[in-house]
Order: structure tokens, then C-alpha cells, then sequence
């Protein structure tokens, strides 16, 4: 999640384009990790180390229930946990957050702390700089004391270049502000709020967004009137995913979920009309596809895919397409035509340019070449003859082509340039001589100019197409934020924003309504240069690690040059390994609490996730994904032979499906670590992909496996973290998080697994796994930029105690 202007500003987009909002938030220390705790390092059950709860954790019912599959035969006797509305079920999980705050009692001062110091590295206001749409400059910002942010537009200043008019704008505050949607009215209407998809029309006229207010993911539609600011009543429809515009402003494309929350229909209502007679244009009836739907950069084409698997955590960079339909943007009532045809493996991402579409796909260039996973290329057709390739660009042989975007004037690739990424424009008059296929080279690209230690790169909103500047926001685990601008005319580049850290000596120069003119026209001249970092405190390393099979792992590996201590340093490995999904490795000060107090932080980018190249997810998924658990051991154990930390004082992190990962480590190496955070975590992996009743079971298929074929279930079984658990071993201590109205991942997974570490594993050992469920909110958590220091706090006090801090 991220709080900073730089965040805010990177899913821009999500206000006015694609997915959901989220935020990251601060936190710092100045403790260190004090080296007498390390002296009572012991072998001896880790409970005994540390304060327990004088009464033993809660003991669920057992209900005898046999599964059987493929002639296979177990007992599972917490299955009646999937029942969440049992009131059984309801209270003992109000046992387990009983329990759970009796065992975290010793620690709530130093929670305080904790959050203390994530607040007092929080600006007291948060905004980001403009980006122009249209007539209209479009800025969010975080109201002093809210927990969420506000999305705001002002009308742009005839006949000046986009930087005066943000200037004018910010300093002059010479047009009034019109609110378009404020998050915190929602979340006091409501209780809780979840943005999904958030779109203004092309004549700025109305905004369509979709909202859940209990958690659970079920989004429903709105569209509000923003000449009137008003909510249009008969607009409500249930089970929105995405949406996209018609040119003419007041017509509106959106899908439908089914009971799976797979999107599978596309309709099209009439702003104004009844929404009872809204029409349906497409359905997928395969229940392993699911539907998405977007509009192009110019408008003037909305793009049907109908792809194979959706990602149980954030969208990818562009789904798996299977099936690609085209809607005329401009006569939305012309019948929809298709673009491709569904090739098994084949991918597509699709743009439109003055009459001609322009697509990154790795369909085979001939009839004899195999399939392979990856190896991108970009395509052009012309819009009347779909199935007419006129052009072929091929990647330059050391890179790969990863994503897109385009403008009327220049065409952004992103690319994987040895095992980094990178960003270039190519001027679109370069393709008026275009031969029939050519290298990258051949159009004379422009890659944008990146820092060194950069390690994590994303696209700001870039929304307006015949902008030709492009915005960027870069950051890695030691430099804030940044907010950088690249004009691909002049093939210059500024600093727009560096994120502000009101607790250190370091206040980089930011667009704010506070800021004079001057300082703001001095923004224009700025360079790379003035970047600010914390490399002088931190260390920021990339390593490789040697896996089981001799493949070389990325690890990342951060600490403070001024604590740390070799071989005596406790450490944290992060791990997601699914979905073709990299570790988040951005700036994030809430990590500070724990750098300052001698802690290791460490980044596993195993197979599953993403990596080098686009195999990278293949090799750690389905029956390949026992890979990605010995990658993460691997690392872990890399950390201690390397005397990053302490032999017994490395614990673990993970989320939603990267549970699976770091819960089938923890039964393969139980001594590995001191202690885990599991959140929302996805363990019983074996009984939830034969539910194909449940959200998500089928189009997970591909990522973990088809439990209906046999050799997928047996490899399932063998690694499911809930169906081996070792007897009688010393498990790790473990905080295990778990949502209510969590529509992704049931929270029986959470109970179930507890109740059964607690059951079979050493007794004194498993009386430090606690299970802390939020009976109100969903899979993303509930509460704001505070909330989340507090979550987070409560984390941090965990890991604190169960090294032996207290």
C-alpha cells in the first residue's frame, strides 16, 4: 500500500483508468537492536524465551469428514471451518483474537512506539502534482488528519504549455476546484471503502467508478454527473469489474461477474436511460476465461479480451489474452469485430493509432515455429484489415519486450534489458518508412535516462494522448519516491517530485500550494543529480543465489550500514513467488523501524514470480512449483551462510498466495525460521482447488495446478502447506492474519491451518501461533493510511518479540 504523493500520483491511472487504489505507508526508528538479546539465543522451544498467555490457546471442535480424490482418501476434520456463517465458527474465531491480544499484551507499548514513529514520518498533507486530460488538470491529495485520498480536477488555463498551467494552478489557485470523489465521505457512509475502476467520460462530462463497502469484492457500478455533482440513482448495477467509455461520452461499456466473481459479460448502458434495458454484447460461457474490457489511449476503440487467468492479487502488466475483440469507440452501436482468434499460450496487448492498431504479442512468425512462452514482438495492422501484419518489430537480441503505451507522437516500449527494466520512445513518423520487419534499433529509440540503484519502475496516469511527456515514478529500497517527467520530443527529462520525509533532514523540493513560483519554475531545470537518497545509511545489494537445480536467484538485501551486525543481525526474507508477480522492493520508511533496530530486510524473486525473463513465471508454477520453495529456502539459508543474519533469527513474511510458498517452506524446513507473518494466507491449497464452486479455484488452475487431472493433484497434495504439517516438530512462532468478508481467500484457510499446527505440532512451540481475523473487512484490509501504521505496528511488535526484543 503506499501513502506518498509519488504512489498516489502512480495509480492516477486507477481514478481515471484501470485498477484498484492502494497505499503505502511510513514508518521509523531510531532503537537499535540491542546485541544482549542475542546472548539468550537458544535451541530450546522458542515460546520459552518470551511472555505467553498463562491460559493455553482456544481448542476447536473436531467434525470426522473424509476427502477422496483419485481413488485417495483423507480425514479433514476442521472442514466444517468453511463454513463461516457457523456460529461455532464465529466464535472461535472471536477466541483466536482473544488469545491473540493476551499473547501481544507485553508488546502494546511498544506498538505505541511503533506507530509513533510511522505518524511522525507522514507529511501532514499529501498530494500529488497535476496531469493534464483534456482542458482539465486532474490531483489527488491526502486532507490533513483523513485516512484516504481526494480526487480533484481544475480547468487548465488557455493557450500555456501543461507546466505553467500546473504552476498557475497550484500557486495562483486561480480556477476553482471541483471534487470528483472523496473517499473518506464514502468510508463514513459505509464503514469501509474499496475503489475499484474509476473513469471520467471523454467530454469530462461524468465519472463511472465501482465501489465495495463490506470487503467482500462484490463492486457495484455509479455514475455521478459532474456538471450537477451528483450521483446519477438509476445507474447502481451489481457485479461491475471494468469499464470504458464510447467517444460520445454517454455511453458506457461495462462487465458483469458471476456467481465465481469471474467477469464473463459485457453490456452497454446509455447515461440517462433505464439501466434495466442496458444491452448485453458478449458473454464467456468457458468458466476458464474471464472477460475484460479497456478503451485505447485515443479513445476511439474498446478492446473485449476474453483471456485465461486473472491475477489473485493486482492485474498484471497486461492479462493473458486468449480472444481480442474490438468495439468502434466512435459508433458504439457497430457490430464488434475480432481482432484474433483464441490460440492456446498466445497473447495480446492491443493500441490504436491514426488508423492503424499496434500490438505486443508472442504469437508464432511462422507456421513452423513453436510456441514459446515470452519473446514479445510488436505488430501493426490497419484498422480495416485486422489479420493484415504490415510490420514487425523484433526486441534487440539482449532485451525483451515487456509492456506499451502510445501517444499521437511517440510510442513507449518498456523492455527487459539483462535482467533489468528499461523505458524508450520511438518517434511514430519512424514507422511512416517502415520496412516489413526490422530490430528495435532500426527506429532509433530513446531510452530514458534511469538511476543506477533503481529497482522499481511504474507508469504514472499518462492519460492524455497527445501529451509527449511521459511520467514515470521510480523508487528503490533506498531512495523515496520520485516522480519523474520525460519529454520525448526533447529527450530531456526533470524531477516533477521527490516523496517528503518530515522526520529527516531531507525536504526535496515538491509541487504543494505552499511552494513559491520561483521554486516552482526551478523544478523545470532540475536533474538526476538532485535526486536524494539514503545510500549513505542503508545498503541496498543484489545478489544471486544457487537454487537446488543450479539456477541463480535474485535477492535483494537491505540493512543499515551503522547497526547491522554480521552474523548476529536478525532478518526479515520477503517471498510471493505466483502470478508472474515481482516482490515489492520500492521505498517504503516503515521499514526503517526495523533497519534502525539491526534488522536484515531480503527480497526472494523466485520462480513463480517475476524474473529475467517471461519463463521465469513458468518454471515455478503448476507442476513446476516446488522450484519456487526451494528458490525461497535457498535464499533464506544463503542469508545465514552469509552471516546477513543470525542462524536462528531469520524469520519469514508472506501474502495471500505467497502463504503457499512460505507455509510449504516452513513444513519442508521447520528450524529455518524464528518466526512468520502469514496475510490472508492461501494454505489449504488441495481442499480449495477441488471446490470449483469457489471464487478464482478454476482460473487458479494454471497457477497452481488442476487437481482434476492426477498428476496435477498428487503434485498439489505433496506440497499443500495445510495437508503436511510435520508431527511433533518445533514449529516457528506465527502471526497469521485472516479477513472475514475476504472473498479471495476464504478465512477458514487461516483458522484451519492454526488449529492444525496446534494439534500435531511441538505443543510449547505452537502456543506462539496466533490467529488475528478482522471480522469486517476483506482480502485488502480495512482502514486508511492510519489503519494500515497500526496493522502494521502490530506486525513489526510480533516479529519484535518473537526474536527475543522484549
Amino acid at each position: 500500500m503506499a501513502s506518498s504523493a509519488a504512489a498516489l500520483v502512480s495509480t492516477t491511472r486507477n481514478t481515471i483508468g484501470k485498477t484498484k487504489l492502494t497505499f503505502k505507508f511510513r514508518l521509523f526508528s531510531i532503537s537499535p537492536f540491542s546485541s544482549s538479546s542475542s546472548s539468550s539465543f537458544s535451541t530450546l522451544c522458542r515460546n520459552q524465551q518470551f511472555f505467553t498467555p498463562s491460559h493455553s490457546p482456544p481448542v476447536p471442535k473436531k467434525v470426522p469428514f473424509t476427502v477422496s480424490a483419485h481413488g485417495t482418501k483423507w480425514q479433514d476434520p476442521y472442514h466444517w471451518m468453511s463454513n463461516p456463517n457457523d456460529p461455532d465458527f464465529i466464535d472461535h474465531l472471536r477466541q483466536e483474537n482473544s488469545y491473540a491480544d493476551a499473547f501481544m499484551k507485553d508488546t502494546e507499548e511498544l506498538q505505541r512506539t511503533l506507530y509513533s514513529e510511522m505518524i511522525s514520518r507522514m507529511p501532514s498533507e499529501i498530494s500529488t502534482p497535476p496531469e493534464r486530460w483534456g482542458p482539465w488538470l486532474y490531483y489527488q491529495f491526502i486532507p490533513e488528519g483523513k485516512e484516504y485520498p481526494v480526487l480533484c480536477r481544475k480547468l487548465a488555463s488557455g493557450g500555456k504549455s501543461w507546466m505553467k498551467n500546473a504552476v498557475d494552478y497550484m500557486v495562483k489557485g486561480s480556477l476553482k476546484e471541483q471534487i470528483l470523489l472523496d473517499w473518506n465521505e464514502v468510508a463514513e457512509m459505509y464503514g469501509y471503502v474499496h475503489v475499484g475502476t474509476c473513469r471520467v467520460s471523454p467530454d469530462n462530462n461524468f465519472l463511472a467508478y465501482t465501489l465495495d463497502v463490506t470487503g467482500d469484492e462484490q463492486f457495484f457500478l455509479q455514475v455521478k454527473d459532474l456538471r450537477r455533482n451528483s450521483v446519477i440513482s438509476n445507474h447502481r448495477v451489481e457485479g461491475v469489474v471494468s469499464l470504458a467509455w464510447a467517444q460520445d461520452g454517454s455511453t458506457l461499456f461495462y462487465t458483469l461477474c458471476d456467481q465465481n466473481q469471474r467477469p464473463y459479460r459485457v453490456h452497454c448502458t446509455k447515461i440517462g436511460s433505464d439501466s434495466m434495458n442496458d444491452i448485453h454484447l458478449f458473454e464467456e460461457s468457458d468458466s476458464r476465461f474471464c472477460v475484460d474490457i479497456t478503451s485505447t489511449k485515443d479513445g476511439k476503440y474498446i478492446t473485449v479480451n476474453s483471456n485465461s487467468r486473472t491475477s489473485s492479487e493486482e492485474k498484471l502488466p497486461y492479462s493473458l489474452f486468449f480472444g481480442v475483440y474490438v468495439i468502434n469507440a466512435v459508433n458504439p452501436q457497430s457490430e464488434m469485430q475480432r481482432f484474433r482468434k483464441r490460440v492456446s499460450g498466445v497473447q495480446h496487448f492491443l493500441e490504436h493509432h491514426h488508423g492503424f492498431f499496434y500490438f505486443l504479442t508472442n504469437a508464432p512468425l511462422s507456421k513452423d515455429e513453436v510456441f514459446g512462452v515470452g519473446n514479445y514482438y510488436l505488430g501493426r495492422c490497419r484498422a480495416e484489415n485486422l489479420h493484415n501484419v504490415e510490420n514487425i518489430i523484433l526486441p534487440n537480441e539482449d532485451m525483451g519486450f515487456v509492456d506499451m503505451d502510445i501517444f499521437n507522437e511517440h510510442l513507449v516500449l518498456f523492455v527487459n534489458k539483462d535482467g533489468s527494466s528499461s523505458i524508450c520512445s520511438i518517434d511514430m513518423r519512424n514507422f511512416s518508412n517502415c520496412e516489413e520487419k526490422m530490430r528495435l534499433d532500426d527506429l532509433n529509440p530513446w531510452f530514458f535516462p534511469l538511476p543506477s540503484d533503481m529497482c522499481s519502475l511504474s507508469p504514472g496516469s499518462n492519460h492524455d494522448f497527445v501529451n509527449a511527456v511521459y511520467r514515470v515514478v521510480l523508487s528503490s529500497p533506498v531512495m523515496p519516491d520520485v516522480i519523474m517527467d520525460y519529454d520525448m520530443s526533447s529527450k530531456t527529462s526533470i524531477v516533477v517530485q521527490q516523496e517528503d520525509m518530515p522526520d529527516m533532514n531531507f525536504r526535496p523540493k515538491c509541487y504543494s500550494q505552499n511552494h513559491k513560483k520561483n521554486e516552482l519554475d526551478d523544478i523545470r531545470s532540475r536533474k538526476q543529480k538532485d535526486l536524494k537518497d539514503f545510500s549513505d545509511t542503508y545498503v541496498c545489494e543484489k545478489k544471486e543465489v544457487i537454487s537446488h537445480d543450479g539456477i541463480r536467484i535474485p535477492l535483494t538485501i537491505l540493512y543499515s550500514k551503522e547497526v547491522h551486525k554480521q552474523g548476529q543481525s536478525p532478518g526479515l526474507l520477503h517471498g510471493y513467488g505466483a502470478y508472474g508477480e515481482t516482490t515489492d522492493k520500492s521505498w517504503c520508511p516503515d521499514r526503517l523501524s526495523l533497519l534502525d533496530r539491526g534488522w536484515v530486510f531480503a527480497f526472494a524473486d523466485v520462480r513463480g514470480g517475476a524474473g529475467p525473463d517471461p519463463s521465469w513465471h513458468t518454471w515455478g508454477s503448476g507442476l513446476q512449483k516446488l522450484n519456487s520453495i526451494h528458490d525461497f529456502v535457498s535464499c533464506g539459508q544463503y542469508l545465514v551462510d552469509e552471516g546477513y543474519v543470525h542462524e536462528q533469527q531469520l524469520s519469514a513474511i508472506a501474502h495471500s498466495a505467497g502463504c503457499f510458498l512460505l507455509g510449504a517452506a516452513i513444513n519442508m524446513y521447520p528450524h529455518m525460521f524464528r518466526a512468520a507473518v502469514l496475510k490472508v494466507p492461501f494454505l489449504d491449497v488441495c481442499n480449495t482447488l477441488l471446490e470449483t464452486n469457489l471464487p478464482l479455484t478454476i482460473l487458479d488452475y494454471e497457477e497452481f495446478g488442476n487437481p482434476q487431472i492426477e498428476s496435477h493433484f498428487c503434485n498439489i497434495l505433496k506440497i499443500s502447506p495445510y495437508d503436511n504439517i510435520r508431527e511433533k516438530f518445533c514449529y516457528p512462532s506465527m502471526l497469521v492474519m485472516s479477513s472475514f468478508n475476504d472473498s479471495r481467500v476464504g478465512i477458514w484457510e487461516a483458522a484451519k491451518w492454526v488449529a492444525r499446527v496446534r494439534e500435531v505440532t511441538c505443543s510449547m512451540c505452537s502456543s506462539s501461533v496466533i490467529l488475528r481475523s478482522n471480522m469486517t473487512g476483506g482480502h485488502f484490509g480495512e482502514g486508511g493510511r492510519f489503519g494500515h501504521c497500526e496493522e502494521t505496528a502490530h506486525e513489526y511488535a510480533f516479529l519484535l518479540k518473537s526474536s527475543g526484543y522484549l
